[in-house]
């Protein structure tokens, strides 16, 4: 068994307006994620199931078939595998994000889509 402490996690910058911090484990990938006002994750898919759930802010949420939610806090969202998606905070925004299986993409640092 081991514990963890948000505190303790280091948060990574990966653009202007997108950090995290995360902790993976052998089946699951948990990020405490924030998106300032005007942020944008592009247009990408994984083949992880995942869970958003806004804590502050709002969100939306759009899918390539032309879905669009807005998010607010209290929301919690459930993404199906391999579905494009994109996220765009229309304030700034802090979320919790669940991934299973865990993400090997973050994990191998091959999330440049993130970091522009």
């Amino acid at each position: 068994m081991e514990t963890y402490n948000w505190s303790a996690v280091t948060e990574e910058k990966l653009n202007p307006h997108f950090s995290r911090q995360v902790i993976h484990t052998a089946q699951l990938t948990v990020a405490q994620v924030w998106l300032g006002k005007g942020g944008v994750v592009p247009m990408h898919h994984h083949v992880n199931q995942q869970v958003t759930m806004l804590r502050s802010g709002s969100l939306l949420y759009e899918t390539d078939a032309g879905e669009r939610r807005i998010l607010r806090p209290g929301d919690v969202l459930v993404i199906p595998p391999d579905l494009p998606h994109r996220f765009e905070a229309l304030e700034d925004s802090a979320a919790t994000d669940l991934f299973t299986p865990a993400r090997e993409d973050w994990i191998r640092g091959d999330d440049a889509y993130l970091r522009k």
